[in-house]
């Protein structure tokens, strides 16, 4: 099973890469637009100041009306780069003599104050001012070049390459994160299946990195898991059955003492005899099961698809006529195609412990309701005794009895930990949630 894209941390770091490299080239676009603009502006001031001194040498070589005839020359020469100039002569009154400058800028030309100012009514161009004599005063002032074309044959180049950039970025993000994902999800198949062929698989390949030196180590321990597994399991078995057998062969050196009809005490012990012997098998196998349960919490292998619908139907049609025999009031209600990976058989013990528990603790004429809805949400409330506050954080633990009930009932104390040890193998959650009367067991999806 591979993660879903929205949870995956390879499909995370490919998004952040692309986001890294638009980031990127946004950047660099708006470090590069802000150097070209800044560039023209410098290369305009650098253009007043070269054009203010040469003006500076025609007046001092040839005299005010040699200037008014070059500065009007030059407004006749129109460069083709649009860095077009403006000039105006003027006196100390302000009165201009040449140029196309209508009015004398606010720039002193004492001090050849320098500044931006106004062309007409939109143009904006860079100007100095300086003083040429007592009665004269010169004014340059020069537009920057129109960047606008450069900057959006810029701006296409950079939004076709980024383009080109990110995708290419993703593309290789996706294939060297695909060839990760592989790996990872092969130690993760092992985890969850602990086949010895995934196991093997991981233990076989080459050593080239961190991700390989991982699946080794994995795969050492996983292989130590499965054999302590596989040790649990039959030396459980081998107990059981060592245990199994020998009472058994009590049980029926029993059955032939009853069948020799003795006296009517000694035929009231061997039937408490032969009680306590089942309760023992009993016992012994639910302790089993309930070790079983617990190893094998989160194991996913031997899961299969079922209808937990007409299991829970099946279950409740048994119980109905048991229920009227006990005068019980019994109700269920299901939601049909309820599905769930799990174990039918394990299931079905889970499902009869809790009616079992709510049947044996009800009085006759008490109600068991069952419920059960998608999610899947499986519900089953009594309206007997309940479960005093005091014992509720203890009802799952073995060999553990709620003191409000008769102590005479038959029973060890395994049921509910048997029951939420099965719910635990499965990834579902077994707990007694609030009533207004009697006790309500909730089976529903184990929170993250």
């Amino acid at each position: 099973m591979i993660s879903l894209p929205h949870r995956s941390i390879f499909s995370r770091i490919v998004v952040i890469a692309i986001a890294l490299s638009v980031v990127l080239v946004a950047g660099l676009w708006l470090l590069t637009d802000r150097t070209i603009r800044s560039t023209l502006d410098a290369s305009a001031r650098d253009a007043v100041d070269v054009d203010l001194a040469g003006l500076a040498d025609i007046h001092a070589s040839g005299g005010r009306d040699e200037l008014a005839r070059r500065i009007n020359d030059r407004l006749m020469i129109r460069p083709i780069d649009g860095s077009f100039p403006h000039y105006m002569l003027a006196d100390t009154s302000g009165r201009r003599i040449a140029g196309d400058i209508d009015a004398w800028p606010a720039l002193d030309a004492q001090v050849s104050e320098s500044g931006v100012i106004r062309i007409g009514e939109a143009t904006d161009a860079f100007a100095r001012a300086t003083q040429l004599g007592p009665d004269l005063r010169l004014a340059v002032a020069h537009e920057a070049a129109n960047a606008q074309p450069l900057l959006g044959r810029i701006a296409l180049v950079f939004l076709a390459g980024g383009a080109v950039f990110v995708t290419v970025i993703g593309l290789f993000g996706r294939s060297a994160i695909g060839n990760l994902q592989r790996r990872i999800e092969s130690i993760n198949r092992a985890f969850r299946d602990l086949d010895s062929g995934h196991i093997r698989l991981l233990a076989e390949g080459e050593r080239t990195d961190e991700i390989d030196e991982l699946a080794g180590h994995s795969a050492v321990a996983l292989a130590r898991l499965r054999d302590l597994m596989q040790a649990y399991r039959d030396t459980s078995d081998q107990v059981a059955h060592e245990i199994r057998t020998p009472v058994m062969h009590l049980d029926r050196r029993l059955v032939k003492l009853l069948a020799a009809k003795p006296d009517a005490a000694t035929a009231d012990a061997l039937v408490a005899a032969r009680a306590d012997i089942r309760h023992l098998v009993g016992t012994l196998e639910s302790l089993l099961d309930i070790a079983a349960s617990k190893a094998r919490r989160g194991d996913r292998t031997g899961l299969k698809r079922i209808d937990l619908s007409a299991l829970l139907e099946r279950i409740c049609n048994l119980y109905a006529d048991s229920s009227e025999e006990s005068g019980h009031s019994f109700v269920w209600d299901v939601a049909q195609g309820v599905l769930i990976e799990g174990e039918e058989a394990q299931l079905g013990r889970l499902i009869t412990n809790l009616l079992d528990n709510a049947f044996k603790y009800v009085p006759a004429g008490g109600s068991v309701t069952v419920s059960l809805t998608a999610g899947p949400v499986l519900t089953i409330c009594d309206d007997g005794p309940g479960i005093p506050e005091a014992d509720r954080a203890r009802v799952f633990e073995q060999f553990y009895r709620s003191g409000n009930v008769d102590q005479g009932q038959p029973g060890s104390g395994l049921g509910l930990a048997l029951a939420r040890a099965i719910a635990e193998r499965h990834g579902l959650a077994l707990d007694l949630v609030d009533s207004s009367e009697g006790a309500c067991f909730q089976l529903s999806r184990r929170t993250p």
